[in-house]
């Protein structure tokens, strides 16, 4: 092993203090190339083949493919390099500075997810040198946390080709085999402005909003009717009203008005089958309200994702880890990696309670027994390259 690798905390220190936001926002939006930089270096120290992956159309934004070993099928260990935004005041320590307290490393990132690849690189350490039977891949990908165009650009290049991928969200170190689907539109109706005081001179976009809520909810209660997993803790498909601007004043009609909400479908429901359902019942609203309404996808939704409860990885996973399979209703880049034709498994340390939050910590408690996890999938698919349960 090379003696200039960093340990496994300074790793982690130095992707916390490479700021890479993702946001649909210009003015947050952050290129991930010093965390691609990082990871490459490191990688290719420790023998991995490595190839920077330009994300097409997005300038500053790379996947990394690192891969040790030659062969068919193989190990994915699969993370995403970019973080949300934060508000530095709400924290107690800066979000790009790792800090150690309490049992834990604080910082932006740290369960979401850049914990992930030092634990990745620590448990890789172990093989260089051993005559791996089947490749092990690290991937990072870009902008997972705004539009997945990482992921997206990897699907459409079909790569990488392995048998296995773990994708390592903070889990609790606990195999995830399902999660729920995300679609994000925009519902915008335009009418006429005009005198509060004779509604005929306009027609009220505020008004046809109603109505277009009105669907919306009745649209819900049917599809909570219609479908249900009783795996997940909600266990129907969830849509969500969540922001809504309109008008300009108390004596004038209004003249535009926008709704955005996010409807998260259960395995087996389409994103393009529910985006047509919704035209179609809010088209005929606009000649009662004399409005146009038209709908805009806000991003281009993220597919549900379902692996057999006994696929050969879940059933791994769940004797190493003493945990059985679970369902979560955040969404990750399984179904794209899924769509490669690997057995897909989410799975990593740290929890979903601390994601997204100020002071986001990874406790010390879960870092040694994901790595030993890790490990053992290593040796098994890759250095022994077996298959079997």
């Amino acid at each position: 092993m090379p003696a200039a690798l960093p340990d496994l905390v300074t790793m982690l220190r130095e992707l916390i203090a490479s700021p890479s936001i993702s946001c649909s926002s210009a003015d947050w939006d952050q290129s991930n190339l010093g965390v691609i930089t990082k990871l490459e270096s490191w990688l290719s120290d420790l023998g991995f083949r490595t190839e920077v992956m330009p994300v097409p159309g997005q300038p500053g934004k790379s996947n990394l493919i690192a891969t040790l070993g030659t062969g068919p099928g193989g190990l994915v260990l699969s993370g995403h390099t970019d973080t949300v935004p934060c508000n530095s005041e709400l924290w107690q320590s800066d979000p790009f500075r790792l800090d150690e307290r309490d049992n834990r490393f604080y910082g932006l990132g740290t369960c979401d997810m850049k914990g992930f690849f030092p634990i990745a690189i620590e448990a890789a350490r172990r093989f260089i040198g051993q005559p791996l039977k089947q490749p092990l891949i690290i991937l990072a990908t870009a902008d997972e946390e705004s539009s997945m165009s990482g992921a997206r650009a990897l699907a459409e290049a079909g790569r990488p080709k392995a048998r296995y991928a773990v994708i390592g969200e903070p889990t609790g170190i606990k195999p995830i085999y399902m999660h729920k689907g995300i679609m994000m539109d925009v519902v915008r109706v335009t009418g006429r402005s005009g005198h509060s005081s004779d509604p005929s001179l306009g027609a009220s976009a505020l008004e046809a909003m109603h109505g277009v809520m009105g669907e919306l909810i009745a649209f819900r209660r049917e599809l909570q009717q219609q479908y249900r997993q009783s795996d997940f803790t909600v266990s129907v498909p969830t849509l969500n009203l969540g922001c809504i601007h309109g008008g300009d004043n108390p004596n004038r009609i209004c003249g535009r008005c926008e709704l955005e909400f996010d409807l998260r479908p259960l395995p087996g429901m389409s994103i393009d089958v529910l985006r047509e359902a919704i035209h179609q019942r809010l088209a005929p609203l606009q000649q009662p309200f004399g409005v146009k309404i038209d709908v805009q996808e806000l991003f281009p939704g993220i597919p549900p994702f379902q692996n057999s409860r006994t696929s050969e990885l879940v059933r791994t996973a769940e004797a190493l880890t003493g945990h059985q399979a679970e369902a979560v209703a955040f969404g990750t880049e399984a179904p794209f990696l899924q769509g490669l034709g690997m057995d897909t498994i989410v799975m990593g340390p740290g929890s979903i309670a601390q994601a997204h939050q100020p002071d986001e910590y990874l406790s010390h408690d879960q870092i040694n027994p994901m790595v030993g996890v890790l490990e053992q999938l290593i040796q098994k698919y890759c250095l022994h390259g077996k298959t079997d349960a």
